[in-house]
């Protein structure tokens, strides 16, 4: 169906092309199927079943994510992401918490086993609870290292397959263009830096089925049946991960308003469907998470924002190579990234001029040249409020400024927004591999490779930032203290143990010793996100830090004992009954004996040595 201004899109609309249209597609002027024809609802592609190849495919990303996971999956007993720094620790924690909950018929949206005696508001962390609860018998039997290891696992390959399948049923003919389109976005740099530490932005696998299923809705065929399962689709995917929800919603909003502003004949036959299933889809996904998110925004140790300052992408970052890639120059990208898990462009200057030359090929395609429109807005909005090149501040205002301070949007960290983009270049990828197939026959005539031709460049371009295997360490032995179950001996019911230092966002590998105890104690501070305080509601990384707290962090940061009056003693005192300490507990460190001299001074009590630890007994003066 022609558009007033004569062009053409393939469009994503089930339409099965015969051989002769693919070659056509080739051409600027080439017949293209609108995204909704208001006179029939397209037809499912032909012949699109399961096949060996959909099999081979799916397998292949599936043994590749394990290879790249290997030095995890063949020590779990003792192997740690290194580049995860404490987070490996924290998502095993949510994971092995939530599991305790359900197996325990206790509420999954909190916990007082960190944060004592206030609690930690699992919804408004990233616990996760789509996986984490259904994965909860796993968890039990296994342990939480095994479904971190799934969860990264599965996330990264289950990303890549269902791509795969939505670009070959839905975008493309080509299996082959599917399966480039699908690698990438499993396995882009930004995706590979998440696996590190972030489970939630891997698992991009039902983003897809909500944005194929938003279109069939406004096709208009069964708006009802599709609005309840976008509904259901959008529910589970907040369960997933609320962030990349929020980014992947807004890369498809640009492409819509990039394809409707081309296909403005084609609005009005929208507009019926949508106004039936949208509401539905809303009322559905509000049934199943009202409560959820009204415990996340408004329950206990619930936070309005987190505000992580100014972080966008420096321009730099979308022509060098993540450190995790066979290009990669750990120094050159840790001179423009926040961390090793945040490395969130970096595709690498080859395909960025790739990208450019195949936008430019196909901006006659309307679909190729929304999912461009999106590529570039997206990239442009992850540089942040101010354009930033090679860390020159341009003073030239970028377009995120626009949202930085908004609801939902004040706690996204914008570089982040670069992920939107990855599934841009992977749908661009599968289009322009099925074109040049399609007109390959004309060449082979010739005898021209040029499927060969255009695969060695693909190869070519993607070499470079082709992932690497995840460094894994043996991570710190557990004290025997807790691993053998000696604190049973000297913590009550309902009292706490405090570690020294307690434990925070650098001082993670308590929640591990914790974990290994069997949850059978709660401790106070922590790593988590809650409120600065009870009276201010913005958002922060671990508790507000009392003074014990505080001083003892001091003291292990600086390495120096610190100077001990009557006044500290109080205070310390104070916060020790206030969190109902039991016993406070040293592990020998290079650095105890600073700790250890603090403490002693505090308490005017010599730590005494039990099972591998420092230990002090305060259950006299705190009960």
């Amino acid at each position: 169906m022609r558009t007033p201004s004569g062009d053409r899109s393939e469009g994503l609309s089930y339409v099965s092309l015969h051989e002769d249209e693919l070659t056509a597609l080739l051409e600027p002027d080439a017949p293209d199927t609108p995204l909704a024809d208001p006179a029939k609802p397209a037809p499912e592609r032909a012949g699109r079943r399961w096949t060996a190849s959909d099999v081979g495919i799916m397998a292949g990303y599936l043994f590749f994510a394990l290879v790249l996971y290997s030095g995890l999956w063949l020590n779990l007993s003792h192997g740690y992401l290194w580049n995860s720094a404490s987070d490996q620790n924290l998502w095993e924690w949510f994971f092995d918490v939530t599991a305790r909950n359900v197996a325990h018929w206790q509420n999954p949206l909190t916990t007082g086993l960190q944060n004592y005696p206030l609690s930690v508001n699992m919804m408004a962390n990233t616990a996760m609870l789509g996986l984490s609860v259904p994965m909860t018998p796993i968890t039990l039997l296994f342990g939480p290292t095994v479904t971190w290891a799934i969860a990264l696992t599965g996330g990264i390959a289950g990303t890549a397959a269902a791509w795969y399948w939505v670009f070959s049923r839905h975008l493309v003919s080509s299996r082959v263009g599917a399966g480039i389109g699908g690698a990438f976005c499993g396995f882009a740099p930004s995706m590979i830096s998440h696996g590190n530490a972030h489970p939630n932005f891997v698992a991009w696998f039902v983003l897809p089925f909500i944005i194929v299923r938003t279109i069939r809705l406004v096709q208009g065929a069964h708006p009802v049946r599709d609005g309840v399962i976008l509904g259901l689709l959008v529910a589970y995917q907040i369960f997933l991960g609320e962030e990349p929800l929020l980014i992947g919603v807004l890369a498809f909003v640009i492409f819509g308003v990039a394809y409707l502003v081309s296909r403005r004949v084609e609005v009005r036959a929208m507009l019926r469907p949508a106004a039936i299933g949208l509401p539905i889809a809303a009322a559905v996904a509000l049934v199943i998470v009202a409560y959820p998110l009204w415990w996340q925004f408004f329950g206990p140790q619930s936070y309005q924002a987190l505000q992580h300052g100014p972080s966008g992408n420096d321009t730099a970052a979308f022509t060098r190579f993540a450190t995790a890639s066979i290009a990669g120059d750990p120094t050159a990208a840790a001179d423009i990234s926040m961390n090793r898990t945040e490395e969130n462009a970096f595709f690498g200057w080859p395909l960025i001029v790739l990208m450019i030359m195949v936008s430019i090929w196909l901006w006659r395609s309307v679909v190729a040249r929304s999912l461009a429109i999106s590529m570039f807005l997206m990239a442009w909005l992850s540089t942040g409020v101010q354009l930033v090149v090679a860390h020159n501040q341009t003073g030239f205002p970028g377009p995120w400024k626009l949202l930085a301070d908004k609801p939902l949007f004040e706690s996204l960290l914008e570089s982040r927004l670069a992920m939107g983009c990855v599934f841009a270049i992977g749908g661009l990828l599968a289009i322009a591999t099925e074109r040049v197939f399609a007109a390959a026959k004309e060449f082979d005539e010739r005898k021209l490779p040029i499927r060969l031709v255009w695969l060695g460049a693909v190869v070519a371009v993607l070499l470079p930032i082709a992932p690497t295997a995840y460094l894994v360490k043996d991570r710190p032995q557990t004290p025997q203290f807790f691993a053998d179950g000696t604190w049973r001996q000297y913590v009550e019911p309902g009292g706490t143990v405090v570690t020294v230092p307690l434990p925070g966002s650098g001082e993670s590998e308590p929640l591990h010793w914790q974990m290994d105890a069997g949850l059978g104690f709660s401790m106070p501070e922590g790593y988590f996100v809650g409120p600065t305080s009870s009276t201010d509601k913005r958002g922060r990384y671990g508790a507000s830090g009392r003074p014990l707290a505080t001083m003892l962090d001091n003291v292990h940061q600086t390495g120096t004992a610190a100077p001990v009056s009557d006044t500290d003693r109080a205070s310390a005192l104070a916060d020790l009954r206030y969190w109902r300490a039991d016993v406070l507990v040293l592990i020998p460190r290079p650095d105890d004996d600073a700790l250890r001299t603090t403490v002693e001074l505090l308490l005017r009590k010599p730590a005494t040595v039990v099972d591998g630890v420092w230990l002090w007994d305060v259950r006299a003066l705190t009960h």
